[in-house]
């Protein structure tokens, strides 16, 4: 569903699971004081009580893992672009403004991911590693893992070039599936389909995975977009965790 600053969805929601999630939009990020690497409190749309905890991004597939209570003075120093956490009381958040943000939940094992993938992120294979990781070292099972990709450039706007494309032929078989050639010959990418594709063929039922279609790109009045203003003008949060534990 959406609201007037953050984008929930419907199918993360489970009694008892206390899982809080959101894909924030620009109206979301205006005021926002994160720190990249630096834990913080008090975060708009985040409980007071909770930490936030948002990282350096480099295009890359590498994950950083918190499997412990976060304390003040901790600072994460390095790229990663996901953040996976089993610890109540810790939102991890990636920030975007085309590129996409994936959250993934297993309520089974309790453990929650937050994701930044681009085009680079996306063939090099970041949800499938992600995935991966969420098995070894979490005991996850793709059957009970959910996953929803966010607001992002969609494949109305997201027009690649050769380059994009030869990689994109050399990292993934499929391709043709998620590229769509206009009449003028311009090809443009499907990111978020790219990226169902990868998780279902890694064995991620379809049923498991939820897509918030909108593109950052058209709707100017929701979102940042780079493609668009040529610049970082900004950039959009979402995040996900879980609440502290009672008792």
């Amino acid at each position: 569903m959406t609201s007037a600053a953050v984008i929930t969805v419907p199918t993360f929601a489970h009694a008892g699971s206390q899982v809080r999630h959101f894909f924030g939009t620009r109206r979301h990020a205006m005021g926002l004081c994160l720190e990249v690497g630096i834990p913080l409190r008090g975060i708009a749309g985040v409980a007071s009580s909770s930490w936030t905890l948002s990282v350096k991004q480099v295009h890359g597939t590498e994950a950083l893992v918190v499997d412990r209570a976060l304390a003040p003075t901790d600072r994460f120093v390095g790229g990663w672009d996901a953040l996976v956490t089993d610890q109540p009381g810790l939102m991890v958040a990636v920030r975007t403004a085309d590129c996409v943000p994936i959250l993934m939940h297993d309520p089974k094992r309790r453990v929650v991911a937050a994701i930044h993938a681009g085009w680079r992120g996306a063939v090099a294979g970041i949800v499938p590693k992600t995935l991966a990781l969420l098995e070894s070292r979490f005991g996850s099972r793709l059957e009970h893992v959910r996953i929803s990709i966010g607001p992002s450039a969609g494949v109305c706007c997201y027009e690649v070039d050769e380059p994009v494309l030869d990689r994109l032929s050399q990292g993934f078989p499929r391709w043709n599936k998620v590229v769509r050639t206009r009449r003028d010959g311009r090809a443009h990418l499907d990111l978020k389909a790219l990226i169902k594709e990868q998780a279902q063929a890694l064995g991620a039922p379809l049923k498991s995975i939820t897509t918030v279609n909108l593109c950052t790109i058209c709707h100017e009045d929701l979102f940042f977009s780079y493609r668009r203003e040529k610049k970082v003008n900004g950039t959009m949060l979402s995040a996900i965790g879980f609440s502290l534990r009672r008792g």
